[in-house]
């Protein structure tokens, strides 16, 4: 995840409650890619506190650094490396047709080439560590496939380097929407007062959103009929709550949409309200988060020179 803006209850449901799932199945990396969010401009003392400020939440969220590494993109200069390497052997015109880029670059004036080349740098983030899986969303889905694409025509040109990562991904949680736009997807860059939830949120405001979010014209829960921001509602108090389909359509048909309000911001507060006394307890430790980052940086640092290595010797540049 970028260190910007407010992790919110999206981001947990749609990943870090997954990657905690996981931690145990898979030699697991999480990283906090500072590097991409500078992209565009970042207050550096505001990044630098986002960056703790996100580890913490990760190990609020219950990541286990005894488990799995925990660090900073940037800690690891192999990434910055590597992505130049892979720059050097990826079509422009691969990068001008992502889609991302291009629903950006059409709001801006000017596009920084730090935008175009975001995804071989997301590539140089998988391929460093010869990941096999990636646990990302559906929206990643076009990053991941050039990250394969990238891998092939390395490997082509030079000989076999790289794995190339799988596209069959793990299941991913929830799509969580706007509470504001249930037809847009829940994001940490929207400015609408009442879009999300974040994780930090004072409860008193929890509460708030949720009773503010849209529903549609209907009186009540009907399954058949309900709107998508009625049925973003369920599929939150079903994330959360982990109740199969007949026991949601049991517990909410017919009820009122201010009822349903309050039964889901109950079940959130419920889950935030104990996640938010760990992250204090994690903060309140001076130089914990930090010495955690720096342990996760040396931890993966060899994997990662290892590949940069091979990848020098390969194109033939000096070791």
């Amino acid at each position: 995840m970028q260190p910007t803006g407010n992790l919110h209850i999206g981001n947990y449901l749609g990943a870090l409650k997954n990657w905690v799932r996981i931690q145990r199945d898979y030699e697991c990396i999480f990283c906090i890619v500072d590097l991409h969010a500078i992209t565009n401009y970042q207050d550096p003392a505001e990044l630098r506190s986002k960056i703790e400020e996100i580890a913490a939440l990760y190990l609020a969220a219950g990541i286990d650094p005894e488990e799995c590494a925990i660090m900073v993109q940037s800690a690891v200069p192999a990434h910055a490396v590597l992505a130049w390497m892979l720059t050097c052997v990826t079509p422009v015109g691969w990068l001008e047709r992502m889609t991302q880029y291009k629903a950006k670059a059409a709001k801006q004036e000017s596009v920084g080439d730090g935008l175009l080349q975001y995804p071989v740098l997301m590539a140089a983030d998988i391929m460093l560590y010869q990941a096999g899986i990636v646990p990302v969303g559906e929206d990643q889905a076009q990053h991941l496939e050039l990250t394969r694409d990238i891998a092939q025509r390395f490997n082509s040109l030079y000989g076999d380097t790289f794995v190339v990562p799988g596209t069959s991904l793990p299941s991913v949680g929830a799509r969580v929407m706007g509470l504001d736009d249930p037809t847009q997807k829940m994001s940490k860059s929207a400015t609408g007062a009442n879009h999300a939830v974040a994780l930090l949120d004072p409860i008193d405001k929890v509460r708030k959103t949720i009773m503010r979010a849209t529903t549609d014209s209907n009186p009540s829960v009907d399954f058949e009929t309900a709107g998508p921001g009625v049925l973003n509602l369920l599929s939150i108090y079903q994330a959360f709550s982990n109740v199969t389909d007949e026991e949601l359509k049991q517990r909410f048909t017919g009820m009122r949409y201010g009822d349903l309000k309050k039964n889901v911001a109950e079940m959130v507060i419920s889950h935030l309200e104990p996640f938010q006394q760990r992250y204090r307890q994690i903060t309140a430790e001076p130089g914990y988060v930090s010495e955690t980052l720096r342990k996760g940086a040396e931890r993966v640092a060899p994997i990662a020179n290892a590949t940069v290595r091979t990848v020098k010797e390969r194109m033939g540049l000096h070791v």
